[in-house]
């Protein structure tokens, strides 16, 4: 992490916002009070209890100057939690300097970059290490160290990334929920590469809108953010290890917008010493704006995904079918719920979950999610969250 840090400083970061004369700066952010009540005692060592109290904060700084052509942003990220010792972190989710120009961007530090177009899992999405431990939703990142230059062309934007310093998923402790029987040892960490978390990746995407078409491609090398888990004895206990490989991935995502229909697609092929594979994640989702005329829309979609690893692949969705319906009120307190439900055909397996929030007063923000895994089959590898149907409460205070 030292290492890290270091690259984020010494690459401009602290630079000349001190001393602009037209320097803009502001603070905001927000304090989460997180409940999460479980519907039975977890199956696995040091899970007897039903009830975690978790809280958070997430301030944000923000600094611009040269007219608005260089800004810097701060977004430190902290959690306590009542249980889970691993749990209990801090992270740097962005901390990066920004320079625009009227035909290229130039952003250094660390980031979270987001890619892709379906709802239910996002295979294109390579840039950042996931936050495990914050949930399994997709948009917990931790941040990634990276120079990003962006060239803006009328034939699309051109993205190239070099991302020194390589980020480990973080995983559940021995008190913690939604993990295996064994916990991951982050000392029993390999990596193909024989710099470990010091490779230093590469990647390219190419993006650009025409007509009803939204389209991505894009290009990776480097160490793959997704962990083979090994288990393994270790100074005398049975763990999990996690080893990183070198991957090389090539990947297209597309979404046509046409009418009340948004079509959209997610393809890879990747690369690697274990076994070169496809993969796809395909969709439709349609909205029915304001209904019996209010106005109240209702979106529902579909998705099937695929792995060419079939029950070997470690994704979320390797033969699954994910059905979902949205409502968006929009109201004043932007109300919003989202419901989803996956089927797994290769397991004969069913997870649900239904996700919802709303504006309370200028300041607050209520949400509420809940989750049931109907894993009946013990080769499933989502039957080690077969005790962990639970419901999460979340407050937010924003400042």
């Amino acid at each position: 992490m030292k290492n890290i840090v270091w690259i984020a400083i010494s690459s401009g970061l602290l630079m000349q916002p001190v001393l602009a004369d037209d320097l803009f700066f502001e603070a905001t952010g927000k304090i989460s009070t997180e409940v999460t009540i479980y519907a039975d005692d977890g199956q696995f060592e040091n899970q007897d209890y039903r009830t975690n109290l978790s809280l958070s904060a997430e301030p944000e700084f923000y600094w611009a100057w040269n007219d608005q052509q260089d800004n810097l942003t701060f977004t430190p990220f902290f959690r306590k939690d009542q249980r889970d010792s691993e749990r209990t972190h801090a992270d740097i989710r962005e901390l990066s300097w920004s320079h625009f120009e009227d035909n290229w961007e130039l952003r250094t530090g660390f980031r979270q970059v987001f890619w892709g177009v379906t709802e239910f899992q996002n295979i294109v999405d390579v840039i950042n290490q996931k936050d495990t431990v914050e949930g399994l939703d997709k948009e917990h990142k931790l941040g990634q160290p990276m120079v990003n230059l962006s060239l803006v062309k009328d034939w699309g934007i051109v993205d190239f990334y070099v991302l020194p310093g390589f980020r480990e998923r973080t995983s559940a402790g021995l008190d913690g929920r939604l993990r295996a029987g064994l916990v991951v040892d982050d000392d029993a960490t390999t990596y193909e590469a024989s710099n470990n978390d010091r490779h230093i990746d590469l990647a390219a995407r190419w993006g650009h809108s025409f007509d009803v078409y939204d389209i991505g491609a894009h290009w990776y090398k480097g160490t793959d953010r997704t962990p083979q888990f090994n288990a393994i004895s270790y100074n005398g206990k049975n763990v999990f290890s996690a080893h990183y490989q070198q991957i090389e991935q090539v990947g297209l995502d597309v979404q046509a917008t046409i009418d009340s229909w948004l079509w959209k697609g997610e393809l890879i092929y990747q690369d690697n010493p274990v076994e070169d594979f496809w993969a796809s994640q395909l969709g439709v989702e349609y909205t029915f704006y304001g209904i019996q005329n209010s106005a109240t829309d209702l979106g529902v979609l579909i998705e099937y995904g695929t792995d060419q690893r079939g029950k070997q692949a470690n994704s979320i969705m390797q033969n699954d079918v994910g059905v979902g319906a949205r409502f968006d009120l929009n109201d004043t307190q932007s109300t919003s719920v989202l419901a989803g439900l996956i089927y797994d055909f290769d397991f004969y397996t069913t997870s649900f979950s239904v996700k919802g929030d709303r504006r309370i007063g200028e300041d607050w923000k209520a949400s509420i999610e809940a989750r049931v895994f109907a894993t009946g089959n013990s080769n499933d590898p989502a039957a080690i969250f077969a005790k962990d149907d639970h419901i999460k409460l979340t407050f937010d205070r924003y400042f």
